[in-house]
């Protein structure tokens, strides 16, 4: 298996910005790359750019299959004094398949400072079952990850619950914690109606919308951050879902929201 960390060291880089990659079978979520990895990647060719900007804010759209050999290409939009703004297509030779824009902001002095955003009790990590049946199927690119369940119920068991949360952690130990790593992880989870599923059934996101509560991203030694996603609705093949994720200590790391095709 390719690790997170060898991955992005395989990235070749041209003068113009551009990157090549290459995304290898143990990263694919069937026919296509999984969202985490492409918004990590299209936040790395961002970064060509925007190197001394902290993130704060990643919208992504999920235009078609992304696999195999691909090319991240970055086009500063504009940089001010303290922002930045980052337009980033992957392509293949299907054409575009992902588009994003990333928004980046210095740190400044300002007379606010809170945040409403309490992290779920749960046990913790060492206390806490594997989220995946170990005995089935398992979409490959999960197997980069620990994925334990806290919240809620498995894919594909019929649950009545409509959110699902999820102690995880990159398996590379060399996984630096980072915004891109983040974005990684941040994406790993099933949609939560796939718990509510009763039979399997094709799901595809469309887009996914992120936004940075920190730009001192750091956890536990061991790197396990918590992740929730809600479904606050299912109609017509859609699904939207809200996603929040905090580190180890219960800090806020990043929150979200995701669009998400429903086929069955």
């Amino acid at each position: 298996m390719t690790s997170y960390t060898e991955l992005l060291s395989s990235l070749k880089r041209h003068p113009d910005h551009s990157v090549d990659a290459h995304i290898p079978e143990t990263w694919m979520q069937g026919r296509t790359t999984y969202g985490g990895l492409t918004a990590a990647l299209s936040l790395q060719g961002a970064m060509e750019l925007v190197d001394d900007i902290p993130i704060r804010s990643a919208q992504v759209a999920f235009v078609g299959p992304v696999g195999g050999d691909i090319k991240i290409t970055p086009k500063l939009l504009r940089r001010a004094k303290n922002t930045a703004f980052v337009s980033v297509d992957i392509t293949a030779e299907s054409g575009v398949t992902a588009q994003s824009i990333f928004a980046f902001g210095k740190a400044k002095e300002s007379a606010l400072h809170f945040d409403d955003m309490p992290m779920p009790d749960v046990r913790a990590p060492e206390d806490i079952e594997p989220f995946f049946d170990q005995r089935g199927p398992r979409p490959g690119f999960t197997q980069n990850f620990d994925m334990l369940i806290g919240l809620g119920d498995r894919p594909i068991s019929g649950s009545d619950k409509k959110s699902i949360g999820l102690w995880m952690r990159h398996l590379d130990p060399n996984t630096p914690q980072d915004a891109t790593a983040v974005l990684a992880i941040g994406d790993a989870p099933p949609p939560a109606v796939m718990s509510m599923f009763k039979e399997p059934s094709r799901i595809s996101s469309m887009t996914w919308m992120a936004e940075f509560m920190t730009d001192d991203i750091v956890t536990d030694p061991a790197g396990w951050f918590f992740a929730q996603h809600t479904a606050q609705l299912a109609k017509d093949g859609y699904s939207s879902q809200s996603m929040r994720l905090w580190n180890k200590q219960g800090e806020p790391i990043l929150v979200g929201r995701q669009t998400i095709a429903v086929f069955g």
